[in-house]
């Protein structure tokens, strides 16, 4: 994803009666471990007020309908922490986070340094431990900010993450990477559009990295459940890696057959990471393919992605209204974390 998608807007629309949008807020946390601050949102159960805005529309997507500064509901709520993929930011994520917080939770979403829209340095975005403390400062941001914490049940905290993101949320739970495994998955994947072969053409050397970090678990003892959409980073793992991950487990995956993105794919057709978690819920959305996890399109935004040189962000199977899919896995990650039911925005 390139420049076009760091611009986010937040424009103004009409209300319409339908039941009342998430609340938002943008947050300013510090990150200490970056040397400078990220950029971020609070989603919410909101109580009214505020500003109805599309948040993060833009030429290629549309955006998601929030109550910018409302009022947040009487708590208190389960925390999620959410982790866009690599290159993707808050934005792109916004029907999830949004719907999550619809379901009643206070979902904390931030722009990854180093590997977010606009800000983005594969090298460094690379150093995939660096983004679980992203969360955990932000989760830290959150149980310091009083104002915030009171509407937090601080029992209850999940990670949620989409791609790369989903490796987060993993890794936050406890999955433990393997820098050599992996790298002998990049020596011999057959050839792709995507990941390993993008690695290679930008010049990315795996030995550049220290396996002491790569390998080091990460595992936050606050995360209580882990949802991953199309996780990335599974190639090379085995039960072992999965030793201290939490137990509560959904793996959601997008497509099937050819429209399965080889370099996500956890079942025996890719990766195989799925059989060393017996015990998980896992979940197929289909049809749909990787990049249906993304806001919905605009009619002309594969044009514009095209002119631009990007990756197919727009491009789904046939007759796939990424609506659909979206509230499926919002649906079934509510679910899963017991959130509660709620209106058609996210019923199936």
């Amino acid at each position: 994803m390139k420049h076009l998608l760091a611009v986010a807007f937040l424009l103004p629309v009409v209300q319409t009666a339908a039941a009342e949008p998430a609340g938002y807020r943008a947050l300013i946390i510090p990150a200490e471990h970056h040397g400078r601050e990220m950029s971020g949102a609070l989603w919410y159960p909101s109580a009214g007020g505020g500003r109805t805005v599309l948040h993060g529309e833009n030429p290629v997507f549309h955006g998601t309908e929030v109550l910018d500064g409302a009022r947040i509901a009487d708590g208190p709520f389960p925390v999620i922490v959410a982790s866009h993929g690599l290159g993707g930011n808050i934005d792109t994520l916004g029907w999830l986070t949004a719907g999550l917080a619809e379901a009643g939770a206070l979902v904390v979403s931030v722009n990854h340094a180093g590997s977010s829209a606009g800000d983005f340095d594969l090298r460094e975005g690379l150093k995939h431990w660096t983004r679980v403390w992203d969360l955990q400062v932000a989760l830290d941001y959150l149980a310091g900010r009083p104002d915030l914490a009171a509407h937090a049940d601080l029992s209850r905290i999940y990670a949620v993450g989409f791609s790369y993101g989903g490796w987060t949320a993993l890794a936050m739970g406890g999955l433990r990477a393997d820098l050599g495994g992996y790298a002998t998955h990049c020596e011999t994947a057959p050839a792709s559009p995507y990941h390993c072969a993008d690695l290679t053409r930008r010049g990315v050397d795996f030995r550049e990295y220290s396996a002491e970090d790569w390998n080091a678990g990460r595992k936050d003892d606050r995360i209580r459940a882990v949802a991953a959409i199309d996780p990335a980073l599974t190639y090379g793992l085995g039960a072992a890696h999965a030793r201290d991950l939490v137990d509560k487990v959904l793996l959601i995956g997008l497509g099937v057959g050819e429209t399965r993105l080889p370099a996500t794919d956890f079942n025996k057709t890719g990766s195989g990471f799925v059989a060393h978690l017996p015990k998980a819920d896992v979940e197929i959305v289909a049809p749909a393919a990787h990049f249906s996890a993304l806001s919905p399109c605009k009619p002309r935004g594969a044009a514009i992605l095209a002119e631009e040189g990007d990756d197919p962000l727009c491009d789904d199977p046939p007759d796939v209204d990424r609506v659909s899919p979206h509230r499926r896995i919002v649906t079934r990650i509510a679910h899963f974390l017991g959130l509660r039911a709620v209106d058609g925005r996210i019923s199936p």
